[in-house]
């Protein structure tokens, strides 16, 4: 597949870690924060990977705000809060943005995305001078879809390219075959001049060609091959071997 170049939006995401009294306090106590120093985003597509725990949401949250989106999701141009949940790590990151600002963008949080359709309707249930929003994510609502048609009809309709994309976890409505199908889709945006950092846990999502894949361990953050995730060997070893495999686990808990 050829590679695809244009001038990112986000080069380089550090931590100013003089402003930060305790790292035993959260968030700072999260593993990604602990091992951040700073990361270099060269490539169109950033993976975020790592266990649960290990911070990838919690970065990816921070980022977002950091860049003007909201910390619920959606457009810069959202502004609601139904909780005030997110975490301080924002303040303390120093981002270096490219030349050439994104004319688009959103932050797409999979645990939030209900709140930011019920957003949109809210927000064309009043009056206003402006064009209703939901033609701009497909025309139909987002809550009369399923979860994962809605996540498509936002990657289809919505991102329109020139931007800067932050997905958490997109994968988490998405069945293999509509995982592929976003794949694509990403693909089309990049060809478009978009940016996008991705945490996920999918070894379909991550395996986009050319992407720089950071994983976060206990101590440290590193730039890994595809192939040497443990979400790629642990998928691969199943599929494999699964009766083997459940065998040994199964059997390991009588």
């Amino acid at each position: 597949m050829k590679t695809i170049e244009f001038g990112l939006y986000l080069h380089r995401v550090g931590l100013k870690r003089e402003g930060i009294a305790s790292f035993e306090e959260y968030p700072f106590c999260l593993p990604v924060v602990r091992a951040l120093d700073s990361l270099e985003l060269t490539s169109p597509v950033t993976f975020l990977i790592g266990e649960n725990g290990s911070g990838k949401s919690t970065l990816l949250e921070a980022i977002a705000i950091a860049c003007g989106f909201n910390p619920e999701g959606g457009s810069k141009n959202f502004a609601f809060e139904t909780r005030r949940a997110h975490a301080e790590l924002h303040q303390h990151l120093r981002l270096t943005r490219g030349v050439k600002r994104a004319r688009d963008g959103f932050f797409l949080r999979a645990e939030s995305f209900f709140n930011v359709a019920s957003e949109i309707e809210r927000l064309d249930e009043e009056p206003s001078l402006g064009p209703p929003i939901t033609p701009g994510y497909g025309g139909v609502s987002l809550h009369a879809q399923s979860h994962g048609e809605s996540f498509l009809a936002l990657l289809n309709n919505r991102f329109r390219g020139n931007g800067l994309y932050l997905l958490d976890e997109p994968e988490a409505a998405l069945s293999p075959n509509r995982q592929l199908a976003a794949l694509t889709r990403i693909h089309e945006l990049v060809a478009k001049k978009s940016q996008f950092v991705i945490a996920t846990h999918s070894p379909i999502i991550m395996a986009y060609p050319g992407a720089t894949i950071f994983q976060i361990t206990e101590g440290r953050i590193e730039s890994v091959a595809y192939e040497t995730t443990e979400h790629f060997q642990v998928t691969r070893q199943f599929l494999n071997h699964p009766e083997r495999m459940l065998s040994e686990l199964l059997d390991e808990r009588g």
